[in-house]
C-alpha cells in the first residue's frame, strides 16, 4: 500500500515540476483554455464552501474538491444536484442549468469506486447567419457541455487517503463536437488526537488539448473556375484548464449539543487564470444533523471593475440538513443548498440531495 502511495505522490510531483509554466497563474494566457466547465463545481455542499474544502471534502462532493475524499464513503452513496447557473433562465445566459448525478460504492475495507456525470445546458439559442443575422429567422440550436467521471479512492491508513479520477469531456451542438480526456489526482492527510487537522493537495484537469470538428466547421463556396467546392476550417487546439489546489482545515469540537466548527483555507494555482485564495468555515450541530457554511474566494483585481478577471469569485454560502432514516444510525437522507455570488451577473443557486445506505 505504501508503494502505491509513493507512486501517486511521485506522479503528482513530477507533473508539477515538469509543467512550471502551467502552474504559474499566467495572466498572459488568460481565456485561452478550453473546457472551462471543468472549473465549475456541480455539487451543492462543496459549492457552499466555495470549492475550498480541498482538505476536508468527503463523499461524492469530493469528486470536485479532492478525489481522495471519496474514500470516506461508508457503504453506498447517491447524490444529485441541480444548479441555476448565473441566475438560470432569469440570468444573462438563457436557461443555463447544470445537473449532476453521482454514485459511489465501497469495495472492501479501504477502496471506494465512484462515478458521476455532469451536464450543462443553455436552452434554445437563436441561430444567426451572415446572410440572415435576424434572430428567429434561422431556427435555434442547443449547446450541451458534459463530462463523465470515474474515480477510485483508497485509504492507505487511517491518516493517509489518495485517489484518482478519469473524466471524458464532451462539448457539442447539432453539427460541431469536441471530445477529450483528463485526469485528476489527490491526497488527503489527517493528524491530531481526533483527526482534527487535515491537509489536502489535488491536481486537476491534466490531459491533451481539445479541438472542434463536424459539418459546422465547413461551408460551400465557388472557386475561381466557377465550380462548387466545400471548404473545411481547422479548429485551433485548446488546452485544458489545469489547476493545483493546496488546502488545510482544522476542527474545533464542543461536547454540548455535539457541535463542530471547521475552519478551512485553500490556495488554487490556475494555469490559465489568476490564482485563487479562499477562506471559509462550517458550523455543525447535533452530529452533523444541521450544517451551515460560508467562504470567501479572492483573486487579484477582484474588487476593481477595471482589473476583475472573473465573475465567479467572492462570497459563497450554504446549509445542509441530514435526516437519519433509522434511529440506530445507518441510512440517511440529506438536503443541501448553496449560493454563489457573481460580479455583474446574477448569482448561482444549487440544491441537491444525498442518500447514504
Amino acid at each position: 500500500m505504501k508503494r502505491i502511495l509513493s507512486i501517486l505522490t511521485v506522479i503528482v510531483l513530477t507533473t508539477l515540476l515538469s509543467t512550471p509554466r502551467a502552474m504559474a497563474g499566467n495572466d498572459d494566457r488568460r481565456g485561452t483554455a478550453g473546457a472551462a466547465e471543468l472549473l465549475i463545481n456541480p455539487w451543492a455542499r462543496s459549492s457552499g464552501w466555495g470549492g475550498i474544502n480541498n482538505a476536508n471534502g468527503r463523499g461524492i462532493d469530493a469528486f470536485f474538491s479532492n478525489i481522495a475524499g471519496l474514500s470516506f464513503v461508508e457503504k453506498t452513496e447517491f447524490a444529485y444536484t441541480n444548479t441555476m447557473w448565473l441566475g438560470g433562465k432569469s440570468g444573462m445566459l438563457s436557461a443555463a442549468s447544470i445537473n449532476a448525478f453521482g454514485l459511489a460504492i465501497r469495495l472492501g475495507d479501504a477502496g471506494v469506486l465512484g462515478a458521476y456525470v455532469m451536464s450543462m445546458g443553455f436552452g434554445d439559442i437563436d441561430r444567426t447567419e451572415v446572410g440572415s443575422p435576424e434572430a428567429g429567422s434561422n431556427g435555434t440550436f442547443s449547446p450541451t457541455l458534459m463530462n463523465l467521471n470515474v474515480g477510485f479512492a483508497y485509504s492507505f491508513s487511517t491518516a493517509i487517503h489518495g485517489g484518482a479520477n478519469i473524466k471524458v469531456i464532451s462539448e457539442s451542438t447539432d453539427n460541431v463536437t469536441a471530445t477529450g480526456v483528463a485526469i485528476d489526482a489527490g491526497i488527503q492527510y489527517l493528524t491530531g488526537e481526533n483527526d482534527e487537522f487535515k491537509f489536502g493537495i489535488s491536481l486537476k484537469n491534466i490531459g491533451p488539448a481539445l479541438s472542434f470538428s463536424g459539418t459546422g466547421m465547413s461551408f460551400t463556396t465557388i472557386n475561381d473556375a466557377g465550380n462548387p467546392m466545400t471548404v473545411e476550417f481547422r479548429s485551433a487546439e485548446m488546452e485544458l484548464p489545469t489547476c493545483l489546489n493546496i488546502g488545510a482545515s482544522y476542527d474545533f469540537m464542543f461536547e454540548k449539543w455535539n457541535q463542530r466548527l471547521t475552519i478551512a483555507a485553500n490556495f488554487t494555482s490556475n494555469a490559465f487564470l489568476r490564482d485563487y485564495y479562499g477562506l471559509g468555515f462550517e458550523y455543525s450541530l447535533l452530529d452533523d444533523r444541521f450544517m451551515a457554511r460560508a467562504a470567501y474566494v479572492y483573486q487579484a483585481g477582484l474588487l476593481q471593475d477595471a482589473d476583475r478577471a472573473t465573475a465567479n469569485a467572492g462570497l459563497s454560502a450554504g446549509a445542509s440538513v441530514n435526516i437519519p432514516l433509522k434511529k440506530d444510525g445507518g441510512p440517511s437522507f440529506s438536503i443541501d443548498y448553496a449560493y454563489r455570488s457573481a460580479y455583474n451577473m446574477k448569482g448561482s443557486h444549487s440544491i441537491g440531495a444525498t442518500i447514504k445506505f
